[in-house]
């Protein structure tokens, strides 16, 4: 899902960095006042737990993977605001320190998911929710996913990707299989979080210690072994840029670039481990260190 660099045409990646820069920041104000100092571990450990599990392919389709976004599962647990700024985290940190998606694209990508794809996934949530929990999870997170991919293929094709209507129509038929999958996740994801917390999801409040200590492991475990299990198959955008004849871009080699750390270690499995655990610290102290600032700034 993630739209690398040279994928996209200077004028369409400029303009959404300049879009997607104001947007965030609007919804990052927003975030400052919805949040409370109770709520700050858990913007760190969903956020930490939505890096590990975007790590995780899944096999979609023949030769194709996807994995989860996550963006209805954070805008259901934190509220849609918090969860611009924790997809935003994330993808911005994937970017710079994993090489995993553009730098110059950056603003697309976190329009495409972390701005658009957010929103998109939490409408249904907040028409339906009450009535209708599970339906309007499952349409939210299977709506943020169709959004989103939708939006990177247009922007390929305002960028001048000539694009065979076949390929696109299996590009969307791929997505969508991608987003029924992340559909069954998101509930069964907030499933266990009710359990652990009952009544959360319909009236957030401060997530109890067990749910934080959960979730916090499950994302070690994610990010430790999880790899061990993913498809090695390009995402959709990925086969796509191959079958189109896209090349990848490197405009900043990132230090951990691919999920892996130096030669320093003999083992491939240590340095996708610990890769996997410095980018689970890195989430979580920072989405957990701007949700603090944001605190203590509309407290002064």
């Amino acid at each position: 899902m993630h739209i690398p660099d040279n994928f996209l045409s200077p004028p369409v990646w400029a303009t959404l960095d300049a879009i997607s820069v104001p947007a965030v920041g609007l919804m990052v104000r927003q975030a400052g006042r919805d949040l409370d100092d109770a709520r700050i571990p858990l913007l760190g450990v969903m956020g930490a737990f939505v890096f590990a599990a975007q790590m995780i392919n899944f096999p979609v389709g023949v030769g194709t993977s996807g994995h989860l976004v996550g963006g209805t599962l954070l805008a259901c647990t934190l509220g849609p605001a918090p969860a611009v700024l924790v997809m935003t985290v994330i993808i911005a940190i994937q970017a710079f320190v994993f090489q995993d998606g553009g730098v110059l694209a950056l603003g697309a990508n976190v329009f495409n998911m972390a701005v658009i794809g957010v929103l998109a996934g939490y409408w249904p949530f907040h028409v339906w929710g009450a009535t209708r929990h599970r339906a309007a999870i499952f349409a939210g997170a299977f709506l943020s996913v169709m959004v989103s991919g939708s939006l990177a293929l247009g922007e390929l094709r305002m960028s001048g990707v000539a694009m065979p209507r076949p390929l696109a129509v299996v590009s969307l038929a791929l997505f969508a299989a991608s987003a029924a999958i992340e559909g069954v996740i998101t509930i069964c994801v907030i499933q266990a979080i009710e359990k652990l917390n009952a009544g959360y999801v319909q009236k957030p409040r401060a997530s109890n210690q067990r749910t934080l200590a959960v979730f916090s492991g499950a994302a070690i475990a994610l990010g430790v072994v999880g790899f061990l299990v993913a498809s090695a198959a390009p995402d959709g955008i990925q086969r796509l840029g191959i079958q189109m004849g896209l090349t990848a871009k490197t405009v900043l080699h990132a230090p951990l670039a691919d999920y892996t750390t130096g030669s320093f270690l003999e083992s491939a499995w240590m340095r996708r481990a610990t890769a996997g655990l410095a980018g689970l610290l890195l989430i979580y102290a920072v989405c957990a260190a701007t949700a603090r600032w944001l605190v203590r700034r509309r407290s002064a």
